[in-house]
């Protein structure tokens, strides 16, 4: 896992293809508002959160963010050990400075 700064995430997002967008937030949370492109994996609800994994395809990188990076640098070490590529975004949501869509 690497945290990622606003500037270096747009970097890499825009140099890959085979990527997904995880937010880690409540469903309360994404309700304010999600990444362009984010699907959204309740970190708190671990039981749906391992079951969730078990969905998604290893071969892609997951951008993983939730409001202040705490939750979704959690789910990056959680995931990296499933053996999983991740990224966390530094400062989570409250830090973006890019696009926020309706959930």
């Amino acid at each position: 896992m690497e945290n990622l700064s606003n500037e270096r995430w747009n970097e890499l997002l825009s140099q890959s293809d085979n990527y997904v967008v995880l937010d880690v937030r409540t469903p309360q949370e994404c309700d304010e508002g999600i990444i362009e492109e984010a699907i959204q994996i309740n970190f708190l609800a671990s039981h749906e959160f391992v079951s969730s994994l078990e969905n998604l395809d290893k071969d892609k990188t997951y951008f993983i963010y939730c409001r202040s990076g705490n939750r979704s640098a959690q789910a990056c070490n959680y995931m990296n050990m499933k053996g999983f590529t991740t990224y966390n975004l530094m400062n989570g949501i409250i830090g973006w400075d890019g696009k926020i869509v309706s959930n």
